[in-house]
């Protein structure tokens, strides 16, 4: 049981990180096609005037994906350990204290992406659309909820290997040089 938890948490961390890298290049791509044309602009005095319409929409909403998605791919290794408190517990105690902390996470992510199917349903239902691109908002919403639910299921995931199997993710001062 606990290996098929492990499995669906790696499984979910690799979707996590294919969204999020999708999301950081459509950015790059966005970002670097406006900088681009706009010295075009500059360097025809005004003879070309090609832009892309709507980049910094464009590049905010990817962002908003990157960052939902990131969190989820890193949240069992993101912990900030305060060794003040938690130096002279034994391992088995800090690995549970951590599962039980991650269920805060799954928590979040389950009402965030409550909220924003929430704000999807009304979005489709009154027809909002974005700003400059007029792009509709309610599947922008969808996929903000979907993020968020896979923040709040990792979380969870790993909340219950840590609190009741036990399980700790290596940090990175752990793992061995050249593996």
């Amino acid at each position: 049981m606990q290996q098929g938890f492990i499995r669906i948490g790696r499984w979910l961390e690799i979707v996590s990180r294919l969204v999020a890298g999708v999301s950081l290049a459509g950015m790059l791509a966005v970002t670097v096609a406006d900088v681009t044309l706009r010295y075009l602009y500059r360097f025809s005095d005004g003879a070309m005037t090609l832009r892309v319409a709507g980049s910094v929409e464009l590049v905010s909403y990817l962002m908003l994906f990157a960052l939902l998605a990131a969190m989820a791919a890193n949240v069992e290794k993101g912990q900030v350990v305060v060794e003040a408190f938690s130096h002279r517990l034994n391992d088995t105690l800090k690995t549970r204290l951590n599962g039980f902390y991650l269920l805060g996470f799954a928590v979040l992510g389950l009402l965030v992406a409550i909220g924003l199917w929430d704000s999807a349903v009304s979005a489709r239902g009154h027809g909002e659309v974005t700003q400059d691109l007029r792009l509709p908002m309610g599947p922008i919403y969808t996929v903000a909820a979907g993020l968020s639910l896979l923040l709040g299921i990792r979380s969870l995931v790993f909340a219950v290997l840590g609190f009741w199997f036990n399980y700790r993710v290596a940090s990175v001062e752990e793992i061995p040089d050249g593996k």
